[in-house]
């Protein structure tokens, strides 16, 4: 093996030291008084543009309001939301994200719009951003919005008289999958004293950068593991040294996988790569069958953002491992509770 490749995928145990970052876009805060669901009060956020605005108190309150609204989202009737609109602005294909988001509002007793696909739009009559996000939300009572450009969903904030979710912007951060994937670690395994994996295309997903940012402040043992091109950004991890956040970096998964409680799985996205040939290097990467979780601790559960391609089998589906399924039942309750916050209580 080459030197240099080598020493890069050498575990390394780095100490990062400091104090919290302040939160730079918090735009409004106001408590919230949840009534009959005896919550107590948390701080309402304008808009929900990244991880990094989130404290630890914040996070919790959303997730404990969730879990209050679960039942709603398995199928319990609710009038919360009525009267209120969702605005979905998907630039980007989703599955999940889309239809959780839908199904959160209407579950509540709301409705939802949808601007579609952009060639069925004034957008692709030249029409700015700025400009759709004026006119849709004046149609609605909060908007969610995917883009592929980084830093678009607090651009659309700066135009929106109305909270915007940012539900996933480039290679940028994604928080409701976030407090999702918190929400998932807290109901099916622990996150107190957590060791995690996140594994496969640390440098474009999204994912991965948010929940580093908030497994932050939950005091996690995160390790790193990629190819060498596809390390978490230097950025996120100076961020991260003001948290005082203990990583490990390494390219093996068979020296980390019999050592953690959550394997965090994601896709190498051939989307973000500007080189096919590149994306061919690191593509299958990594993969999960039933015989490489042999030596796992018996509770490890493993999760994945979605869609897979092929770094998980279909046959771990069926293994007490894999929870990836609910994971992505987990977005309803989560973002009902985010809806809830941001619209019912008041903007």
């Amino acid at each position: 093996m080459n030197i240099l490749v080598g020493l890069a995928c050498l575990g390394l145990w780095v100490l990062l030291a400091g104090r919290p970052l302040e939160s730079r876009f918090l735009i409004r805060t106001e408590a919230l008084n949840y009534g009959q669901d005896n919550f107590s009060p948390m701080f309402m956020k304008r808009h929900v543009l990244s991880m990094r605005e989130f404290s630890r108190e914040e996070i919790d309150s959303v997730l404990d309001l969730a879990a209050s609204l679960e039942p709603y989202a398995r199928g319990k009737k609710s009038d919360m939301m009525a009267g209120k609109i969702l605005a979905l602005l998907f630039f980007e294909p989703s599955t999940r994200t889309r239809m959780s988001f839908e199904t959160a509002m209407k579950r509540l007793g709301g409705s939802v719009i949808n601007l579609g696909p952009a060639e069925g739009s004034s957008i692709s009559k030249g029409e700015s951003l700025a400009d759709t996000v004026r006119v849709v939300a004046g149609y609605s009572d909060a908007l969610v919005i995917r883009h592929p450009k980084e830093g678009s969903a607090r651009l659309a904030s700066q135009f929106s008289p109305v909270p915007v979710i940012n539900a996933g912007d480039g290679a940028g951060h994604h928080p409701t999958q976030t407090l999702l994937d918190l929400y998932t670690i807290k109901k099916e395994s622990h996150l107190e004293k957590l060791s995690i994996a996140l594994v496969g295309d640390l440098k474009y997903g999204r994912t991965v950068h948010s929940l580093a940012y908030a497994l932050s402040l939950y005091g996690a043992d995160i390790t790193l593991v990629s190819p060498p091109n596809l390390r978490m950004p230097e950025p996120i991890k100076s961020d991260l040294a003001g948290k005082g956040t203990l990583l490990r970096e390494a390219c093996d998964l068979g020296e980390v996988v019999n050592n953690v409680d959550v394997l965090y799985m994601t896709r190498i996205q051939r989307e973000r790569f500007p080189d096919p040939v590149e994306y061919k290097k690191v593509a299958s990467s990594y993969r999960i069958t039933p015989e490489f979780l042999s030596g796992a601790r018996e509770n490890l559960i493993i999760m994945h953002p979605l869609p897979r391609v092929d770094e998980i089998t279909p046959a771990v589906d069926q293994t007490k491992h894999a929870r990836y399924f609910q994971q992505s039942f987990y977005g309803v309750p989560v973002r009902m509770a985010l809806l809830k916050m941001l619209i019912a209580g008041g903007a």
